[in-house]
């Protein structure tokens, strides 16, 4: 009880999904300790304050605790998941992947998880689409696949599971905020707990609650959004005769009264089936099980049976803040956006926007950055959110198109995608979500901002590695020295006394050097960096993306690494 004598109340339903039928899942509950707050044990102030335990969140406290930095997150409820949505995401992209592997979490999701790389795209009982991602360009030297589809809460789950692991986060579970001020010096959170209330200072405070956040307001934060009527309703659902693994969409299928169709394959043989209703579908009927029931058998026939795990019904908004720094307040994940469910650009925006901040904040803990570097995350993350909603949005219109000039482009596409290949690229269910690239961002200098994947490389112990092992968890930069032995020597001591480690990248036909203090890596970095032959260095950020490229022999790699910590004018301003 709290002081009032009040019940800390249980968590709503947020996000605007609701569990309506359906034999559910068991998701694991995490124990309330009271904080130590409440007996004047605890810290006066805290470096980092997270609020929401979700995917945004819990993978962000990984990352500083990786790094080496302490923090305290609170959640109000006391599991993993999205209250009354625990299955809700499903689909992990390569970049996420990459992320969860430095992270220590990656081969616990690739043995629970399903690998996939085919989706084929219907038009009635046509094919009028399909794509391998195993065969694109941009997905085949990374060490990870390009998707693995697994439950979001077992995620969240590995995620809980390796902060007990790494230690320096204080999780605390069913801890409500329900206060924020900040001043030029710190913030200071008013949370509620069934033990009572209590007040917490922090000096910085990162929103992760999701889109509901109640911080917008409590910050003055304002919001770009759109709202669309497109009515949608999930069905979780294991079979007994399983289709092929692949995802496969249809634009209008003939078993959903000509309505859009997304069938996945996600961990422990559960598929994720995913409706398009009516626009005044009403959610509880489309969500009883008998009807749900009966789309199942038109579409896969009455004769195959069906186990229905979870049904909810939804809509979606594309929505954007427009400032994603709000002095010592930072939104991440959804509470910094919403985008459209097409393309797996949601979930995976919010580990990356994690990724993107936790190395900074992490450099400017330790002292190696100046504060202004923190000013380029918005930079970098609001471009990232605004492509994606841009993207999705695209989507949204060509999956439900307005009577008019929308509806007779989408029927010329699809009856051109019949017949003709140069049509099927056309044909919009969704673009995969990739790596953003930064091309605003005052922290990148010539050839930075573009994401590098992890590729295999041999270390300077001959043993077998990965780029994430050059990726040591102290915060700092990384220069890959492509050159010959006498300019990679010039390099070391232009950067001697700097936050950052120099790597020998020898080539392949070269001389290795006698001596290396750090590692030797394959020529085939070249490869992942995108960098041309002539090019003697690159400089790679925490967060697997490149700072700058050097762009003749002659460059000095000082002003991009002082440019990458906020060291450079511009960001000092």
């Amino acid at each position: 009880m709290n002081p009032t004598g009040t019940p800390y109340a249980p968590c709503a339903y947020t996000n605007g999904y609701e569990f309506t039928e359906g034999s559910g899942y068991t998701l694991p509950e995490y124990p309330f300790a009271p904080p130590p707050e409440l007996t004047g044990a605890g810290s006066p102030r805290h470096d980092i304050a997270i609020v929401g335990g979700g995917l945004a969140g819990l993978t962000l406290a990984c990352c500083l605790a990786r790094l080496g930095i302490a923090a305290v997150l609170l959640d109000e409820d006391n599991t993993v998941g999205v209250k009354g949505a625990s299955s809700r995401g499903i689909c992990y992209t390569q970049k996420s992947l990459e992320i969860y592997q430095r992270l220590g979490i990656y081969e616990r999701i690739a043995h629970k998880g399903v690998e996939w790389s085919v989706g084929r795209t219907y038009c009635g009982d046509d094919e009028v689409y399909a794509f391998d991602l195993q065969r694109q360009s941009g997905f085949e030297i990374s060490n990870q696949p390009p998707f693995i589809n697994i439950q979001q809460f077992y995620i969240e789950g590995y995620l809980v599971e390796r902060l007990h692991e790494l230690g320096r986060v204080d999780l605390r579970w069913r801890n409500r905020v329900t206060a924020f001020e900040q001043g030029p010096e710190g913030a200071r959170l008013t949370v509620e707990t069934p033990a009572g209330n209590y007040q917490l200072e922090a000096s910085y405070v990162i929103d992760a609650t999701g889109s509901r956040s109640l911080f917008r307001d409590w910050a003055g934060a304002s919001v770009t959004s759109k709202k669309g009527d497109d009515r949608w309703c999930i069905a979780d659902v294991r079979f007994t005769d399983p289709p092929p693994l692949e995802r496969h969409t249809w634009v209008e299928a003939p078993f959903n009264d000509g309505r859009a169709v997304w069938q996945h394959l996600m961990a422990d043989g559960v598929w994720r089936i995913d409706y398009q209703m009516a626009p005044d579908a009403d959610p509880r009927a489309v969500g009883r099980e008998d009807a749900v029931r009966e789309r199942l058998a038109q579409h896969f026939g009455p004769e195959r049976a069906v186990e229905v795990i979870w049904v909810g019904p939804y809509a979606y908004r594309s929505e954007c803040v427009d400032a994603m720094r709000h002095g010592r307040l930072f939104f991440i994940g959804d509470a910094a956006k919403v985008v459209s469910p097409f393309g797996a650009r949601g979930g995976n925006s919010g580990i990356a926007d994690a990724d993107n901040l936790a190395w900074k904040l992490a450099a400017v803990l330790k002292g190696d950055a100046r504060p202004a570097l923190l000013d380029s995350y918005h930079a970098e993350r609001h471009e990232a959110a605004r492509e994606n909603i841009r993207v999705t949005d695209r989507t949204a219109r060509f999956m439900r198109p307005r009577d008019g000039i929308e509806r007779l482009l989408r029927t010329a596409v699809l009856e051109l995608a019949r017949q003709h290949p140069f049509a099927r690229p056309f044909v919009n269910t969704g673009r995969m979500a990739v790596a953003n690239a930064y091309t605003r961002s005052s922290a990148c200098g010539a050839g930075g901002g573009r994401s590098v994947q992890n590729v295999a490389v041999t270390l300077g112990d001959g043993s077998h590695g990965l780029l994430n092992d050059l990726l040591r968890a102290d915060a700092r930069l990384v220069l890959l020295m492509f050159g010959g032995p006498r300019d990679r020597a010039r390099l070391r001591d232009r950067l001697a006394g700097r936050p950052v480690r120099c790597v020998d990248v020898p080539g392949t036909t070269g001389p290795v050097p006698a001596q290396d203090p750090v590692h030797q890596v394959e020529d085939q970095l070249r490869l992942a960096c995108g960098v041309p032959a002539a090019c003697p260095w690159a400089l790679l950020r925490p967060d697997a993306y490149l700072a700058a490229v050097a762009q003749c022999m002659e460059d000095d790699p000082v002003p991009a690494v002082e440019r990458a910590l906020g060291l450079h004018e511009e960001l000092v301003a």
